[in-house]
């Protein structure tokens, strides 16, 4: 507006206060005079504030990083629940603000779903990408989420961790069975019988505990 010498200073209180809603707000002119103002708003997912609220309870940081002005964003944010805002980020800038917070000392995990998300989702220590957005954001991330539903993050981080504990307890088992059983057969005090039966029931026990997994819930619901 500026540039073509439209004057809307009389305007930027209903502007703030659009912005201040969580709206983008957008000027129109007629004749080099201010005509409207049209107010924008994404609607917010009624799973999203959820979402977060999950992220939270397991000890996460949540933070919202966005091209949005910083009104709206901050707007936005306190509807789901999001304290830390990084606002009015360029989009070749979002891969610098993930390199900037891994050099901090944070382990990151990005969600996107944008063609302007791929480099972010590429830096971080593991990229989500939703399953609605674009092929390029899908191609570079790590995980995609298929149903588009941000619970989705939390639960892939609560199976991740179930799957990692589970590993721990395979190694553990099978490092017990043969640190007790190999000083005992090369003891000759092993009968091949009982040390054929402890070999297998040892894969057994570790194959049945990894197949739990089959039955973890992370819940989406």
């Amino acid at each position: 507006m500026q540039e073509n010498g439209v004057d809307v200073s009389g305007l930027t209180a209903d502007v703030e206060k659009l912005e201040e809603e969580g709206k983008t707000a957008m000027l129109m002119a007629v004749d080099g005079k201010p005509a409207a103002i049209i107010g924008v708003a994404d609607t917010i997912k009624e799973s999203s504030k959820e979402a977060i609220n999950r992220l939270k309870e397991m000890g996460l940081e949540v933070w919202m990083l966005t091209g949005d002005n910083r009104r709206t964003a901050e707007a936005i944010a306190r509807q789901v629940g999001v304290e830390k805002v990084l606002a009015e980020v360029l989009p070749e800038d979002k891969a610098k603000q993930v390199e900037k917070l891994r050099g901090q000392g944070k382990v990151v995990g990005m969600v996107g779903d944008g063609i302007n998300d791929a480099p972010a989702l590429v830096t971080a220590d593991v990229g989500f990408a939703i399953g609605t957005g674009t092929d390029v954001a899908i191609e570079a991330a790590d995980i995609t989420l298929i149903r588009g539903d941000l619970r989705g993050v939390a639960a892939a981080i609560r199976l991740s961790r179930a799957t990692i504990k589970n590993i721990k307890q395979n190694l553990f088992w099978a490092l017990v069975y043969n640190t007790v059983g190999i000083p005992v057969a090369a003891l000759g005090l092993l009968n091949p019988v009982i040390a054929g039966a402890a070999m297998a029931f040892s894969s057994v026990s570790v194959v049945a505990n990894a197949l739990r997994l089959r039955r973890f819930k992370a819940g989406l619901a």
